[in-house]
């Protein structure tokens, strides 16, 4: 038996009544309806709290640490350069969904125009590639840094970092543009409402009432392609990084560099753990709630660009040395 498309089965869930003839189909709806957190709705208001938090705290992180490179010439160099790369995608990323995640949550603001619902998503998936594709540059240059030391500033130049961080981002946004260009494609009941608290690509292409496999597969393509790339780079990086650790003379130096290392694992296993998981889930999780879901995949947008600048401002010496001296001299 064929199933009934979504947009007709959640007709009830509208808070207005709607004729019949308002269900055909047609190629670009005007808006879309944000549920938010389906059956967590009134938790709303609680949920935010953490929701605003995590924000908040990767706001003042982030551009904590654009300034305190910006401002320190010794930050200068290659490490410093793609760290700054990443805040700025963090920031981008996190604020693609926050502010409208926070109007539903605070305002019951649940419509979002389709063509801003399809640039959310694309500024979502071109980030989140963005930032995978700096994970791999900065393994590059821990790489360097500590295989080949003696190297590391003739090989990872300013004008090699500069065309790194053009190419990752040039990757992401061309690999992530068929995704808004296939979901403007799509037929689109009149009843358009996403169970989501963002226009999440698949949310929003499961509301077409057309077959989606070219969506479906394209982003399968681009998850296994894309990130199964990414981690098996850094996962090569790594090993030959722990390999060369071991062969360090000094158990303090071994240590040392081990723990500069584990910052950086720390990191990027925040950011690919969830975010795969939210993205198999939302495709083969079928018997997952739906509540799960949509948490999920609020997780791996957020909880990343709050920890990164916490992990990297504890970790890193000069950063932390530059900001306690910033902070001792606003006090005296």
């Amino acid at each position: 038996m064929q199933e009934t498309p979504f947009c007709l089965r959640v007709r009830h869930l509208l808070p207005y009544s709607m004729s019949d003839s308002n269900t055909t189909d047609f190629t670009n709806p005007s808006t879309f309806i944000l549920l938010g957190i389906p059956g967590l709705e009134a938790a709303h208001v609680w949920i935010s709290i953490p929701f605003f938090t995590m924000y908040a705290i990767a706001i003042l992180g982030n551009f904590t640490i654009l300034f305190i490179v910006k401002m320190e010439p010794s930050l200068h160099g290659p490490m410093y350069y793609f760290l700054c790369m990443l805040a700025v995608t963090d920031l981008v990323l996190s604020t693609s969904i926050l502010p409208k995640t926070l109007s539903i949550f605070w305002f019951n603001s649940r419509e979002i125009d389709f063509s801003a619902c399809l640039t959310q998503m694309y500024f979502i998936n071109c980030f989140l590639a963005t930032e995978s594709g700096i994970f791999v540059a900065m393994a590059l240059d821990r790489y360097v840094a500590i295989c080949h030391p003696l190297r590391h500033s003739s090989i990872l130049t300013n004008p090699v970092v500069a065309k790194i961080g053009l190419a990752v981002l040039l990757r992401g946004f061309m690999l992530m543009l068929p995704f808004p260009l296939l979901a403007r494609l799509w037929p689109y009941c009149r009843i358009n409402i996403i169970p989501h608290t963002h226009c999440e690509h698949i949310a929003v292409v499961k509301q077409a009432c057309a077959d989606i496999r070219v969506s479906n597969y394209y982003g399968l393509f681009v998850l296994f392609f894309l990130t199964g790339l990414d981690v098996l780079f850094i996962a090569v990086s790594y090993s030959q990084i722990l390999k060369a650790i071991f062969s360090l003379p000094t158990k303090d130096t071994r240590l040392k560099t081990f723990g500069t290392c584990i910052s950086h694992l720390c990191v990027i296993l925040a950011f690919y753990i969830p975010g795969l998981f939210s993205l198999l889930v939302q495709r083969f999780g079928h018997n997952v709630a739906l509540h799960f879901h949509v948490l999920m995949a609020n997780m791996y947008p957020l909880v990343p660009p709050m920890l990164n600048p916490i992990i990297y401002g504890v970790r890193t010496r000069h950063i932390r040395d530059r900001l306690l001296r910033l902070l001792s001299h606003k006090r005296t």
